[in-house]
Order: C-alpha cells, then structure tokens, then sequence
C-alpha cells in the first residue's frame, strides 16, 4: 500500500495538472468507492495537500473537498488501462487513476468533514512537519503497546506503513515488538522516522517488485534501493551481517535484525 512517501511524490506530480485547474469532467466506475465526485463537477482546485496517506484537493470557497485514498495498488498515470477506475479532465490534460485491485477510494466531503474516514478523522501529526512534537511523542511513546501497531495506527504519527515502521525502527535499534519505549527510545524513534521518511521523499518512493506503485510518468521509486531490513528476511543486515528476520506481528510481515535490534534493550 502505498505510504507517506509515494502519496506525497503523487501529490507532487499531480498538483500542476490539478491546481488552479477546473474539473471538467469525471468520469468513474460505478461503485460505492466513488462517492459524490459528481459534486466536484465544474469546481476549481485551490489547491492539493497531503493528510497521512489521503490526497486532498480543495475547491475554491472552501466548502468542499475531494478526499482520495490510493488503496493497495491505486496511482495516477497519463495513460488510461483495463484497470482505469477514475478519469479526470481538465483545461491541463487528462489524468487516469489505475487500480487493479479496486481498494482505492474517492469521495467529495463538506471541507474538514471527515466523519466517515476514522482514520482520517483521528489521524497523528505529520511527521515531516513541526506538527510532530518530540517532548509529545516521548510522553505517549512511554505508555505506548506493542510499538509496530502502534505506530500503523496513524494515532502517534501520520503515514507510516509497513514499509517505513520496519525501515525506522531498524534505524533506531528498537524491536518491533517493544513496548513502553524508554525516552532515549522514543527519541531515535522520532529522528529516524524523520530521515527515513525525507529520503524516501526525496527520491520518489519505493516501487517493490509487483510494480503497483510507479510515478506519474511510469518511472519507479528509488528507496527500495535503500531498504535496510524490509523484505531482506534471510540476507545479511547491512550493519552486522547477521541475516535479518521476518514474523508475523499485528497480521502484517516485520522485518529486523535480532541482533541490532534486542527485545528488552
């Protein structure tokens, strides 16, 4: 699924065929994850912002937004496809929005209202913003379950996926399965998802090997280029060579090495 760093490279891409641009045309798959796009009809775009993993256009006057979520396997491409889901048009071009595994979803809201997505609605600060307190996430990291989960959740912080939870903890030292995290814990914590987040940024996301996630023009990401322990189970960590593990936690694959990174430490 694609995460803070994907979402925000598709928002980048997208925003000049968006921005200051009027909806000309929507046209998209009939389904209950389109909902109201008909309103977004003939609506100019203020402007595009990221919220976590949810893009979110604002029209002018304020009153209402497009909220879209990519889902699994939902992106953006010049080009349309048998899995074409939502095709918009503007003055700037068209844009296809692909998703082969149809998980993505659409829907025109009253601006700010976000009753209907809890996970928006209780969302955590943005990690690459001043929003992302240090002093505030040691004090909920010290009472804090099982970190991973926890750290999915999107309550402590906002856009961490899979990906990026197993890349930061490996950074910090700190066992996936960790709880209560100690204040020299929580600090590495929350200056490793600070770096692992602004170089996956920094160079367009990771596309694994199924390819679901590619740019606007089809290029891929490059950070999978730099994964240090996700999906490497079995190879040698890049820091002490001891092969890198994979368990089950929370129903998602962890990756870590178990010796960089101790439970109990």
């Amino acid at each position: 699924m694609p995460e803070l760093p994907e979402v925000e490279t598709t928002r980048r891409m997208i925003a000049p065929y968006l921005e200051g641009q009027t909806l000309k045309s929507l046209v998209y798959d009939p389904s209950s994850r389109y909902q109201n796009l008909d309103l977004a009809l003939g609506k100019k775009v203020k402007r595009l912002e990221r919220r976590g993993k949810y893009l979110i256009a604002i029209f002018e006057g304020d009153k209402l937004e497009l909220i879209v979520h990519l889902g699994m396997t939902g992106g953006f491409r010049f080009e349309g496809s048998s899995h074409t889901r939502v095709t918009v048009t503007t003055e700037q071009g068209t844009l296809y929005f692909q998703d082969s595994r149809r998980f993505g979803k659409w829907i025109v809201v009253a601006a700010g209202d976000y009753s209907s997505m809890p996970t928006l609605h209780g969302m955590g600060p943005e990690p690459l913003s001043s929003d992302f307190d240090l002093a505030d996430f040691v004090d909920a990291a010290s009472s804090c379950g099982t970190v991973k989960p926890w750290l999915l959740s999107q309550k402590p912080v906002a856009g961490l996926g899979n990906i990026y939870v197993d890349e930061a903890l490996f950074l910090a030292k700190i066992h996936p399965q960790s709880v209560r995290l100690s204040k020299e814990q929580a600090t590495k914590l929350h200056a490793a998802i600070i770096q692992v987040l602004t170089r996956a940024v920094e160079v367009g996301g990771s596309t694994l090997s199924d390819k679901t996630y590619q740019q606007l023009d089809g290029q891929t990401g490059y950070f999978q280029l730099e994964h240090r322990v996700y999906a490497r189970e079995g190879q040698p960590c890049v820091v002490c060579g001891t092969p890198l593990e994979k368990i089950w936690l929370g129903g998602r694959g962890t990756h870590f090495c178990s010796s960089c990174q101790v439970l109990g430490a």
